[in-house]
């Protein structure tokens, strides 16, 4: 039996078992894919009982830096964003190769894409997603957060052409870590703090792109400023965060006039990468679409149940 997890802590919120377990049946592979607390502490455990019955592990925070050090290899996307989401499990020599990887750059340059932000992208497209920073269509963009998604979010934007963007963080002295990354993305960022919202909104309000890559529940108080100052929105927003569905912000912006998607799409499209990357065969998203709907259909009628 070939097994797969998503670590994290915690972690029992997690889709990410309900995407994977889609794939693998739709693929008719015989695999596991479980959800696992880990802690920071916990982890070089772990990542050291890895063997050949593994195929890959999905990371969410706060592992997906403290990973790094713990694999055999980094991919050149994720050693340049500073964060492995993903740890391929390559089976074959005397013990596992572990390599880490960055899908949540895919899966934010797709749902994007799905908006109309940048060109199309696909799974053959990971090749150019590495080379960062090219010229395009976005031209700027507004990243709300500054965290190890915020600095993903910075290479997906670079990817669909961005040439400048502005952190709005909740903490200007935590940002280092996402300013070089950056710079290593030859990608123009500036950090401001996401205080006072009034402000910040000045900032999202002009901006063809923004992206939120705030915890669920964190950019409530920016919603709230948005639907005060009753006036339009120009852009289009990602909101990485999916619950409620529709988040406040996402339900803000589209009232303002703007294009919004939600943090499922980008969920989707990284979970499909872990796919390909695990199996070595293209991911079944219409499937993975249908299985990630019906759970988040079933927990919005459980909530109002209760």
């Amino acid at each position: 039996m070939v097994r797969a997890a998503v670590l994290g802590h915690p972690i029992a919120h997690s889709l990410s078992p309900v995407l994977h377990r889609a794939a693998y049946a739709e693929l008719g592979l015989d695999w596991t894919y479980d959800a696992i607390d880990v802690t920071e502490a916990e982890l070089p455990g772990l990542v050291r009982g890895l063997d050949a019955t593994w195929a890959g592990l999905s990371l969410t925070m706060p592992l997906k830096q403290a990973v790094l050090p713990l694999v055999d290899h980094v991919e050149p996307l994720a050693e340049v964003v500073g964060a492995v989401n993903t740890v391929v499990v390559q089976r074959g020599g005397a013990r596992p190769t572990l390599v880490g990887a960055n899908t949540d750059v895919h899966g934010i340059a797709a749902a994007l894409a799905e908006a109309g932000a940048g060109a199309a992208v696909g799974a053959d497209d990971r090749g150019a997603l590495a080379g960062l920073g090219q010229p395009g269509e976005v031209g700027s963009a507004v990243v709300l957060g500054a965290g190890a998604t915020a600095a993903s979010a910075l290479a997906g934007l670079a990817h669909l052409g961005t040439t400048a963007s502005t952190l709005l963080a909740r903490s200007v002295a935590r940002a280092g870590g996402t300013l070089r990354a950056a710079h290593r993305m030859g990608v123009d960022t500036t950090v401001r703090t996401l205080a006072p919202v009034d402000r910040a909104l000045e900032f999202i309000r002009a901006a063809p792109v923004v992206v939120s890559t705030l915890p669920p529940g964190a950019a409530d108080e920016l919603a709230g400023a948005l639907v005060r100052a009753s006036l339009p929105v120009r852009g289009v927003l990602l909101d990485c965060a999916y619950a409620p569905r529709p988040t406040a912000l996402v339900a803000a912006w589209r009232a303002a006039g703007g294009r919004a998607v939600t943090g499922e799409r980008m969920l989707l499209h990284q979970a499909g990468e872990q796919v390909r990357l695990m199996t070595g065969a293209p991911a079944p998203l219409a499937a993975m679409d249908r299985a990630l709907t019906g759970a988040l259909d079933a927990g919005a009628r459980s909530a109002t149940t209760r």
